[in-house]
Parts: C-alpha cells; sequence; structure tokens
C-alpha cells in the first residue's frame, strides 16, 4: 500500500514538473514578444541621409529604370548622342585618342612647287600662304597667261588641296573629291579669273566630341601670274559655294568614289561604313519604302500601335514610346508599321497650341531608319492590307491590354499584330509595354534614330561660317528668370555684368562667342560685344529662309506646303552648334548659384 501511494506521488510529481515547465516556457516566450514589440514600436533608427557613404543607399539614389518616363523638356539625346558615349570608351578608336593615320596631313599632299603659287588674298577662309604653298617656276618664253586652266590636272588638286588645309587648321580632313569645273567668276581686282574649280571633301573639327563626319563643297578661284604663267589660287568660297562638287548619294556599299584623294592607311580609317557614323552634307534620301510585290508584302509579319495618349506629347516622350514599338517588332522579328506624322506639342509652337501634320523626316533621319530596321509607313500599309488581305487570307490578332507581354506574343501566327490602346492616360501610353517584366527583354534601339540630316547640315553650316573656332556658352533666362522664389539668382547672375565677370576667366577676349539663349531680345546681351565677337541662331537666318536648300527640300517633302522652322528645330539646332564650341559654359554649371530644377535640387556632388 505505501509502495502505491510513493508511486502514485512520483508520478504526479513528473506532471507537476513538465506543466511548470511548459508553462515556465511560455511566459519566457511572450515575454519576449512583449520586450520585441516595445523596442519595435520605440526604436528610431539613424538618418540614412546623415550617411551618405551607404552603398545601398547609394546604389538606390543612382539607380535608373529603362522604362519608366520621366518628364524632360531638354533635348533629345538620339542615337548620335549614344554613339558619342560609345565612341568616348578606351577601346574606341573612331574619336577619342585618333591615329594621326585617320586623316590627311599636309606632307600627304604632293608639293606642286614646279607650277603653281598661291595667294591668299581676298580669301574667306583667312588663310595665309606659306612656303610649303608657294613657288614661282621660271619664265617661259612661250608663256600664255590666258590660257586655260585644267581642274582635272593632278597639279592643280594637289595645289587645292593643300591650300584648303593650310586655310583651315581647325578641321582635320579625311577625303577630297576630284576637282571639277565651274564657271569663272570676276577676280577681286578687276581682272577676269582664268577658272574656278569647285572642291568637296570630308572632315571633321580638330576636337569634335560628337561621332559625325561632315562635308562640304566650296569654289576655288584660280589664276595665272601674267609674268611666269605660274597659278594661283585667289581665293575660296563660302560654306557649300562650290555646288557642281556636290556629288549624288554615295552607293549603299559606301565604297570611296574612284578618283577620290584619302589619307595614307585609310583602311584602317572608320570612315567609309556610312551605318556606323553620320555622315552630314550627303545628299538625303529619305524615300518611303515600297513594297515590292504582293507575295513579299503578304509573306511578312507585321505590328502596329493604334490609339493611345502618346500624341502631342513632348518629343522626349514621343520618342520614348515609339522606340519600345520598334524595339517589340525587332523583338518579334515583325515590321513595324508606323505613321510618319507626328504632333507637336505645344511647347514648342509659337501659338502655343499642338500642331498637327508635321512629318516625322523634319526632325529625324529616316533614311538610317529605313535602312538600319524593318519599317513601313502606314498609309502605304494599310493601301496594301485592303488591297490583299481577303485574297491572301490574312489575319489580324487584336492585343487590348498593354500587359500582354511581347514573350506571350512571339508565338503568334497572325500576319498582323494590332496593340490597341484606349483613352485612359497613362494606361494608354505605348511605352508602358515595356515596363515591369519586359524592361529586361526589350532593348531600344537607340542607334536606330538620328537628328535629321537636313537639321544637322544648318548646324554645320553655322559652325562653318565661324570656321569651326568659338566659345559657346547658354544662358537660360525667359519664365525661370522671373520666377525668383525657385531660382533666386538667376535673374542677376545671367545679366550682362555678372556675364563679364563670370566669363573673364573662362573665355578668353576677342573670341567668337556663340550665345544659346531663349531670352527673345538679344541685344540684351549687346554689353558683350565690348569684348566677344557674339554670335546667335537668328544671325544664321539665310540658313532657313525662302531661298534655302533646307526650305525647298522640306517644302518638297510636305507636298509643295512651305515647312516653319519651328521652336522645336530652333532649340535643337541651337543646343547642336552650342556643342561644337572649344570652350562650352552652361548655365546651372558655369553661370549661377542656383539649381537646374529650383531651389534645393542641386545635386549633393555639386
Amino acid at each position: 500500500m505505501l509502495g502505491r501511494t510513493l508511486n502514485l506521488r512520483a508520478e504526479q510529481v513528473g506532471r507537476g514538473a513538465l506543466r511548470a515547465g511548459g508553462n515556465l516556457c511560455f511566459a519566457v516566450f511572450v515575454l519576449g514578444v512583449l520586450v520585441f514589440t516595445l523596442i519595435a514600436a520605440t526604436y528610431q533608427p539613424d538618418d540614412p541621409l546623415l550617411h551618405p557613404s551607404s552603398s545601398h543607399l547609394t546604389s538606390f539614389l543612382t539607380s535608373t529604370s529603362n522604362a519608366t518616363f520621366s518628364s524632360d523638356d531638354s533635348v533629345l539625346r538620339t542615337g548620335e548622342d549614344f554613339l558619342n558615349v560609345s565612341s568616348s570608351s578606351s577601346d574606341s578608336s573612331v574619336l577619342q585618342q585618333e591615329p594621326d593615320s585617320a586623316f590627311i596631313h599636309l606632307s600627304d599632299v604632293p608639293n606642286t612647287t614646279n607650277i603653281a603659287t598661291v595667294t591668299a588674298t581676298d580669301s574667306t577662309a583667312t588663310a595665309t600662304a606659306t612656303d610649303s604653298t608657294t613657288a614661282t617656276s621660271s619664265v617661259a618664253s612661250d608663256c600664255d597667261s590666258t590660257a586655260p586652266i585644267d581642274c582635272s590636272d593632278p597639279e592643280i588638286f594637289h595645289l587645292m588641296m593643300r591650300f584648303a588645309i593650310e586655310s583651315f587648321p581647325d578641321i582635320h580632313f579625311y577625303r577630297f573629291g576630284k576637282p571639277v569645273a565651274a564657271p569663272a567668276a570676276p577676280s577681286g581686282d578687276g581682272a577676269a579669273a582664268v577658272a574656278a574649280c569647285d572642291m568637296a571633301w570630308r572632315f571633321r573639327p580638330r576636337d569634335a566630341k560628337r561621332a559625325t563626319f561632315y562635308k562640304d563643297y566650296r569654289r576655288f578661284d584660280l589664276g595665272r601670274n601674267p609674268a611666269n604663267c605660274s597659278v594661283s589660287v585667289a581665293k575660296i568660297g563660302e560654306f557649300h559655294s562650290g555646288v557642281n562638287a556636290r556629288k549624288k548619294r554615295r552607293s549603299k556599299g559606301g565604297a570611296s568614289p574612284s578618283g577620290d584623294f584619302a589619307p595614307k592607311k585609310a583602311e584602317k580609317v572608320v570612315v567609309a561604313p556610312a551605318e556606323v557614323v553620320p555622315v552630314v552634307g550627303e545628299a538625303v534620301n529619305d524615300a518611303l519604302p515600297v513594297v515590292e510585290s504582293e507575295t513579299k508584302f503578304s509573306s511578312g509579319r507585321y505590328l502596329i500601335y493604334s490609339g493611345g495618349g502618346d500624341r502631342c506629347k513632348s518629343m522626349n516622350h514621343y520618342l520614348w514610346s515609339f522606340l519600345c514599338a520598334l524595339g517589340e517588332a525587332q523583338y518579334l522579328n515583325r515590321t513595324l508599321v508606323m505613321d510618319l506624322t507626328i504632333c507637336l506639342s505645344s511647347l514648342y509652337t509659337r501659338t502655343g497650341q499642338d500642331a498637327e501634320g508635321k512629318d516625322f523626316r523634319f526632325y529625324f533621319d529616316f533614311e538610317h531608319l529605313r535602312d538600319s530596321a524593318s519599317v513601313i509607313d502606314q498609309r502605304q500599309f494599310w493601301t496594301d492590307w485592303w488591297k490583299w488581305e481577303k485574297k491572301n487570307g490574312l489575319t489580324l490578332s487584336f492585343v487590348n491590354d498593354f500587359k500582354v507581354t511581347p514573350m506571350k506574343l512571339a508565338d503568334v501566327k497572325d500576319t498582323l499584330i494590332m496593340r490597341k490602346f484606349g483613352d485612359v492616360e497613362p494606361d494608354n501610353y505605348w511605352y508602358r509595354v515595356c515596363e515591369g517584366e519586359t524592361e529586361s527583354v526589350i532593348q531600344r534601339p537607340w542607334h536606330l534614330i538620328w537628328k535629321s540630316r537636313r537639321l544637322m547640315e544648318i548646324v554645320s553650316a553655322i559652325a562653318s561660317k565661324m570656321n569651326w573656332d568659338f566659345d559657346s556658352v547658354h544662358i537660360v533666362r525667359g519664365e525661370k528668370a522671373k520666377n525668383t522664389q525657385l531660382w533666386p539668382n538667376l535673374d542677376r547672375d545671367t545679366s550682362p555684368d555678372a556675364l563679364l565677370a563670370t566669363l573673364r576667366d573662362k573665355i578668353e577676349d576677342g573670341r567668337t562667342l556663340y550665345i544659346a539663349t531663349n531670352e527673345p531680345d538679344t541685344s540684351f546681351f549687346d554689353p558683350l560685344k565690348d569684348k566677344y565677337t557674339t554670335r546667335f541662331l537668328d544671325d544664321f537666318k539665310d540658313l532657313w529662309n525662302e531661298n534655302s536648300e533646307w526650305y525647298s527640300e522640306t517644302k518638297e517633302l510636305n507636298n509643295g506646303s512651305p515647312v516653319e522652322f519651328d521652336g522645336y528645330m530652333r532649340v535643337e539646332v541651337d543646343t547642336e552648334v552650342l556643342l561644337r564650341g572649344k570652350k562650352q559654359l552652361e548655365t546651372f554649371n558655369d553661370l549661377t548659384r542656383d539649381c537646374k530644377d529650383g531651389v534645393n535640387t542641386c545635386p549633393a556632388s555639386s
């Protein structure tokens, strides 16, 4: 009996010990939860902004997205700009650390010391003759000073090349075309000129920061010395004066025309492939692509974007969306059906109203896009579609939701995929297709979009009229200068007196200074004329007026209707000229203490 009692008590003690242990563990757990809750409720971590050295914070603040569009009113960066970035890398030989063999040196050109003398009088190139281009032959008994000058004579060719190289020390020459005869003009001294020869050349500015080649063609007035019949270059005409030397569009293969003078080791120079580096000055052929045949059209696969809220937005917004569509078309291996008509945002119009009916080719290089990607004009496409749809059983697939990714459309066999966008912004923006998981799949083909070569021709002409030897400054005023809450110092810092004080240590006296500005009254900057030769965009308005080549070409492109040189064109040309200055000063980096986007928006590093 006693044993049973003791045994029972032992079991009861064990159960009590287990129960007590369980209660203790639960109490510890509850206490831990209470302590954690209290700490979480009262703990205040250090402000990460006080620790700028944090790698995680730095990564977050400097990270960018390739899909989500951020509003930006600056001039659009296109393929040439991205090409410039890549060209400045250590493995590039196009721009930076350019080898001397890439361009033509004076020593590469044979010296015609036995037949010619070169004079620099009355030359628009402001050249000075040197020993290398001055020589006099002995007097011949049968000398005829009125004898014609043969522009195709190799010695005349070399004479003109040497004179051009010495006349323009701020550019590098890459290729000379053979001179061609031109109508002679009266010489500066009143006597009749014996001959005039037109010659073209390809060049780049000596200090170029842009991956672009330029073409110029000028008229050389030549004459003979009555005393010894030696030939001299009297003067070189202005930019693009040698119209007879303007050649037709080069072959697609990019081969050099026979007879051109190229530098030594020309095969190593990255010049010839026109699809790699833009060439400004060549004839533009931006005709719409033509459907080769019914069979070719019917066997193709197409993609079209329809509707949406991207129309009449800023140019940056437009291209951000357009390149999303082009990127998807390339991913799906389809031809993009594109609408070449653009609605120009009120940001760029004089009336302050959106302007419909602008042509893509006014602003961008359609020839390069057409030759580098598979695109077709929307009007041409629908004409052919309705003609052959039923006959050839062409099929159409509708996609009404931008969340349907390109990856899900990869297996669609229909002839045409049409993405339709609704009326609710921003869910109807084209670029929404490239967001989310698609962002890592679709790559926007920026390299396919170049600025209009017609506009870049104006840029080249302006720089050439300043002999590619000028400094530039960008002066932002306008509405920003009036908003003293966001920009309290801008008006004062961009006043003429302040500019003179700031530029004193940055730009040498007497330099040509190109001023890119939104200030409508350029006389505001007249005090700067005491120290600099100031030039503005409107000083060169003859390049786009009714008598200009740009005006006639864009009018023809616009079905005979004149094209306005609108606000976006002005800002684009102004900015591109600015970027070709030897020294370049920006308002918010160099002229004022204010921040570009207003008070307290300056980068921490500035």
